[in-house]
């Protein structure tokens, strides 16, 4: 493309918002002239959409349930004095507490300070945590944050071993809306025992985020934990950063949640603009329908060039993925929407995956996120009066260039500084193009539907104990995968699975007397 032509669109096209600190330049995706014209009635639907949203209608459908994460930076738009009241002192109770664990009034069982927070939670709970912790930490933090994000127990075990002797200072958060989540619940009970291993007493350590009345309150409520607080029904999992969930960890770092809420407000305001080209958060949702034909017809490549947003992909890969991938649209027509959503930070992947996105499949669009300020200090000159961030600039130009001079689309989000405003603002302007892009192409980006996983995983279990039981009933016996399966009256293949699983584990004192070939392996199991 003429490089005049260039100059014209970015100038014509770019959307500056100051409020925030954030530009958002669409003037390399190629729609057409009248593109904005034809989609204005669309857009119009989708702002009223988020009005009717905000104002508390149902929106969660399968629950029955509102969806109220935008009240929790405004809380004056609740729909109820009940609610604003709840979210307001919640906020307060944060700020309380995480003051009281950083000046010792609140001690550990050996009445020391906690220096380190232990974060155990999944999905929603564990991907926004993690996200700010890793953009927004430095040497400074009050205290140094660590996560549980899966039932793998290796994984376990190197976070447990790297906190070390310091879990006798470690303030433990468990985070589940109600309790019963598998994954969760077994990293608590991991982390139970090393606090029993280690001599102490793990309530003393505690803290739940958790809904009223669920089984891990009821637990928290009687094994007296320091303290619980609340996550409430209206808000999911993937937008639940702005909530006890991702507030608490944030102040017990020493991160400015104030900052954060003010940045997440801000951006909600800005987005309530239904001046179409004025709206960065409509902007994106029209360049996801422009790219993908509202049919997920490409994927989304997120290229933060920012060290401390390298996780920012794998945040936006739940929000996106899970709030658009649905099989159903509101008709209740079969659509099988979504956008895949795949990324690392730039210029890392100048020298990985970029090189199929400049010459390989046009099957994406790129969205290049770029922070203006280095660094706080004044940089040394790696070069001839060249900074190694001029580089990392240089490097986002250059592959911005050679995308478009082969055909390939892109937009690009500028922010003036990293901090907890302008993440706060990066997180809704993403939250609210979620929502205007779900009208969009007419799915809803609040519900969940029921997972068949959680029903299977369920039934695997009861198959895993079905064969143990006649192995045990039968010990001495040595059976194939095949016998055991019809014993059980299983699935062959599934069963073989298992049984591969517990017999490398000593954990269920399951034998294996390997065959000619995998399958025709015989399981034992000891008199």
């Amino acid at each position: 493309m003429n490089r005049n032509l260039l100059w014209d669109r970015y100038r014509n096209y770019l959307c500056h918002a100051p409020a925030i600190g954030l530009s958002v330049d669409i003037s390399r995706m190629n729609f057409s002239d009248d593109f904005f014209d034809l989609m204005e009635p669309d857009i119009q639907r989708a702002f009223s959409a988020m009005d009717r949203l905000e104002s508390g209608a149902v929106a969660n459908l399968d629950e029955n349930r509102m969806v109220g994460h935008y009240w929790l930076r405004n809380p004056s738009l609740a729909p109820s004095a009940e609610i604003r009241k709840s979210i307001e002192d919640t906020i307060r109770s944060i700020t309380v507490f995480s003051a009281s664990i950083h000046d010792g009034t609140i001690k550990t069982q050996k009445q020391g300070s906690f220096t380190r927070i232990l974060s155990i939670g999944i999905g929603g709970s564990a991907l926004g945590p993690q996200f700010v912790a890793d953009a927004l930490g430095s040497h400074s933090d009050r205290m140094r944050p660590c996560f549980l994000d899966n039932t793998d127990p290796d994984g376990i075990d190197r976070m447990l071993h790297e906190i070390g002797d310091d879990l006798s200072e470690t303030l433990t958060i468990v985070i589940s809306k109600s309790g019963g989540t598998v994954e969760t619940r077994n990293g608590m009970l991991e982390t139970m025992r090393a606090y029993e291993k280690a001599g102490l007493r793990f309530e003393k350590h505690a803290v739940a985020i958790t809904g009223v009345g669920s089984t891990l309150y009821d637990q928290a409520k009687k094994d007296n934990w320091i303290s619980i607080f609340p996550m409430w029904d209206w808000v999911g999992g993937r937008t639940s950063i702005t909530s006890a969930v991702g507030l608490l960890p944030m102040a017990l770092q020493g991160i400015d949640i104030n900052s954060f809420l003010e940045g997440t407000s801000l951006c909600d305001k800005l987005t309530r603009n239904k001046k179409t080209r004025s709206n960065p958060s409509a902007l994106l949702a029209l360049m996801w329908h422009h790219a993908t034909k509202g049919r997920g017809a490409k994927d989304m490549v997120i290229l933060p060039y920012k060290d401390r947003l390298q996780l920012l992909t794998r945040y936006l890969q739940q929000l996106i993925m899970e709030s658009l991938g649905k099989e159903k649209d509101l008709s209740g027509s079969t659509v099988n929407q979504g956008i895949a959503v795949y990324g690392n930070k730039g210029a890392t992947d100048q020298h990985a995956y970029v090189q199929q996105l400049r010459d390989g499949v046009n099957n994406f669009f790129v969205t290049f996120i770029d922070v203006l300020k280095d660094r706080e200090t004044a940089s040394m000159m790696v070069d001839n009066g060249i900074t190694s961030g001029d580089f990392l600039n240089a490097f986002l130009l250059g592959t911005r260039d050679a995308l478009t001079e082969r055909g390939r689309e892109s937009l690009s989000i500028t922010i003036e500084r990293l901090d907890a405003r302008s993440l706060g603002s990066l997180v809704a302007l993403y939250e609210r193009a979620v929502g205007f892009y779900a009208t969009l192409i007419n799915v809803n980006a609040y519900h969940q539907p029921g997972v068949e996983a959680g029903k299977k995983m369920a039934g695997e279990v009861r198959l895993q104990r079905d064969l143990i039981a006649h192995l045990k009933k039968n010990a001495g016996k040595a059976f194939s995968s095949e016998e055991l399966a019809a014993a059980c009256n299983a699935d062959p293949e599934t069963a073989f699975h298992i049984l591969e699983h517990v017999s490398a584990n000593k954990d269920h004192q399951v034998s294996r007397t390997g065959g000619a070939r995998p399958f025709e392996s015989r399981y034992s199991r000891g008199r």
